[in-house]
């Protein structure tokens, strides 16, 4: 099921980006009091209220002529405005309306997507005045928040709620696992829509040299072995800054596609190595909790495949440390090698998520591991009472401590790696949790 897309857009140095990070309840977008820190977009999944969301954060709007970088900001926040289903539109609730305040709505008005109006900054003295102004935009109701100190966060969520619910969204539901959904993505041109219809032995989907081709992700049924499939095709994930015209909407659909996927099947270009946009799609895959199969197509043109394939995997851990989890496949959609195997892979690695291991099992593993590496942090005296696995689908194993908003990410990176060499979870992103247990507080 597709998630709904939020932009979050204003004129900058409103705070845009303390917002997303206060949304996505981490730091990822970089926060400056300079304006313009933002420069591109960027996408995290979110839980609001009842709801997951794809949050989209980008450069501040600007109507003015711009040179160079600046006008690709301009243009980012634009594709975003049309790739987006709700726009968040954030204002200074502590300043006049400017004209460049002006314009942006004008712009957002024609885009009839439902706008909620945020003033920001609540938390200042000046804020009622400045307030009142803001029902000149004709935007309804501005929300009023401080995304710094947490403040009106709830009511944004709860007017998020009632535009989902007027729009009809569903609330994100597991579908059925016994049917494993696999997205192929990947840059243009690297073979993602030739190896659907290798995999299929016809041509389903249109295949061509130009970049872009393929725009809408297209869901393909298929059974291998006695297993049912779907095969999600998906746009071109380009750079961003190239992306033009009818493509640049293929980027949001490939992101969806592997939101409502199992395994995502990030295939590569042999000949061209891992690009900056690779590592992003990977990332996403990572944070959205999904399994991984990296496809390496092309391999037909390898003049010595032990040294070829060799290079390439000590390429791709200098690039892609943070997925040493992640199976590679080496392919060729021409000559179809390997191609089928990715079948088989994405059914033990449907597996691998939807392992559950007991809580007794998982308890001892959580006292042994922690009385050999207690967690440190600055002197404190951090105790690790128990731990047990919490969720499937993706693997997501909670520790209760007594002081777990200061355990540093380190040791969550310890405890993956132990878990991962006790317990497998081939193939698939796993989450590690605290939470706090008042009974393990200290006397």
């Amino acid at each position: 099921m597709s998630l709904p897309v939020i932009a979050i857009v204003g004129r900058p140095n409103v705070g845009k980006s303390t917002l997303f990070n206060r949304l996505i309840g981490k730091r990822y977008a970089i926060t400056s009091p300079i304006p313009g820190t933002t420069r591109d977009r960027i996408y995290h999944e979110a839980e609001l209220g009842t709801y997951r969301v794809i949050m989209v954060d980008t450069g501040g709007m600007e109507f003015e002529k711009k040179k160079d970088i600046e006008a690709d900001v301009q243009l980012q926040a634009k594709i975003a405005i049309e790739e987006a289903n709700i726009i968040f539109f954030v204002l200074d609730g502590t300043e006049p309306l400017t004209s460049n305040d002006l314009d942006c709505a004008r712009h957002l008005r024609r885009s009839k997507k439902p706008i909620i109006l945020i003033a920001n900054k609540a938390d200042r003295k000046r804020i009622a005045e400045a307030v009142s102004e803001l029902y000149e935009l004709g935007l309804g109701d501005p929300v009023q928040i401080s995304s710094i100190h947490n403040f009106g966060i709830s009511e944004l969520e709860e007017a998020l709620e009632k535009v989902l619910k007027k729009m009809k969204w569903s609330k994100d539901k597991p579908h059925n696992k016994k049917v494993i959904h696999m997205a192929i993505v990947g840059k243009p041109n690297v073979g993602k829509s030739s190896l659907v219809n290798a995999l299929l032995s016809k041509n389903r989907l249109i295949v061509s040299d130009k970049p872009g081709t393929t725009i809408d992700a297209t869901d393909t049924p298929i059974k291998r072995d006695g297993k049912d499939y779907v095969l999600i095709d998906t746009a071109g994930l380009r750079r961003r800054g190239k992306v033009k015209g009818l493509e640049r909407f293929g980027v949001m659909r490939a992101l969806q596609a592997i939101s409502r996927s199992d395994v995502t099947c990030l295939v590569l270009d042999w000949g061209t190595g891992i690009a900056n946009q690779d590592m992003h799609v990977s990332e996403y895959v990572l944070e959205s909790g999904k399994g991984l199969i990296i496809l390496v197509n092309k391999a037909d043109l390898m003049t010595d495949p032990h040294g070829d394939q060799t290079n390439f995997l000590a390429h791709m851990q200098r690039r892609m440390p943070y997925i040493p989890w992640a199976p590679v496949l080496f392919i060729s959609t021409i000559s179809k090698k390997n191609i089928f195997k990715i079948f088989e892979m994405g059914r033990d690695i449907a597996e691998e998520m939807n392992k559950k291991i007991e809580d007794d099992l998982f308890n001892l593993f959580t006292k042994t591991t922690v009385l050999a590496h207690p967690p440190m942090r600055g002197g404190h005296n951090i105790i690790i009472s128990k731990g047990q696995q919490t969720d499937v689908f993706p693997p997501t194993f909670t520790f209760f401590a007594n002081k777990p908003d200061i355990i540093h990410f380190s040791y969550r990176r310890f405890l993956e790696n132990e878990i991962r060499r006790k317990f497998g979870f081939y193939g698939t992103a796993i989450r590690v949790e605290f939470k706090p247990d008042w009974h393990s507080q200290p006397a």
